[in-house]
């Protein structure tokens, strides 16, 4: 058997609309000049049509994959307990790891990390793994670039969080847009209907965006605006 690589990324951390997806791509080290040939880069590197064909393409190449989703209700849940999204992201990636770790293989896990302080989320991240006697870490930022395992893992959850949003948008339509506070679309959808959509599992309540919103559409309710 060959080195083995378990790459880990997200996608949709910041939107204040939809889901937060992780993915996790486990490879041999072998399999990654298929990766390279493909054309296998950082999902915000390639369009989306070029995404929608390497996330087939990845899926005949690697050993194996997890996905994991992090509602919008589930991310208000932790924020109003007090764990940060970091944190949570921590639990998820660890669980990800735990269900795809051989045990019996060394494993070279290597995390884009979402926090910048690499060595305390990294030792949160430790505590919340079964096994770790046969893993060796490399968590970093713009690991998303550097390796090709974290490359595809980002497609997938790029790739998975659009399918998500695509349902979304044929529940209240596509005036939500991307989901992303800078995106003009959500914007204008979040100015008219924050409140309106309030108990659905749209928005992330607990997004200073969406508090601002609801707040002031509240205000213009009253009479205030």
């Amino acid at each position: 058997m060959g080195e083995l690589i378990l790459g880990l990324d997200e996608a949709g951390r910041g939107p204040v609309i939809g889901p937060m997806v992780l993915a996790g791509c486990l490879i041999e080290k072998k399999s990654e000049r298929a990766l390279r040939r493909l054309g296998v880069k950082d999902s915000k590197l390639v369009t989306p049509k070029k995404r929608d064909f390497l996330e087939l393409e990845i899926k005949k190449v690697i050993k194996s994959f997890e996905i994991v989703i992090c509602t919008a209700e589930e991310i208000d849940k932790g924020n109003s307990e007090g764990v940060s999204l970091t944190e949570l992201e921590a639990k998820k990636f660890a669980q990800i790891i735990n269900k795809l770790n051989p045990v019996n293989e060394k494993l070279k896990v290597i995390i884009d990390c979402p926090s910048t302080g690499i060595k305390s989320w990294t030792d949160t991240l430790k505590t919340k793994i079964k096994n770790l006697s046969n893993l060796e870490f490399v968590i970093e930022h713009k690991a998303d670039v550097r390796y090709l395992a974290v490359s595809a893992a980002s497609i997938l959850a790029k790739s998975e969080r659009e399918r998500k949003m695509l349902k979304l948008k044929e529940k209240y339509g596509d005036e939500i847009g991307s989901g992303y506070c800078t995106d003009p679309i959500t914007i204008r959808f979040l100015e008219k209907s924050a409140l309106k959509f309030k108990d659905s599992d749209l928005f992330r309540k607990s997004w200073s965006t969406w508090k601002n919103a609801s707040a002031k559409l509240l205000e213009r309710e009253l009479g205030f605006l």
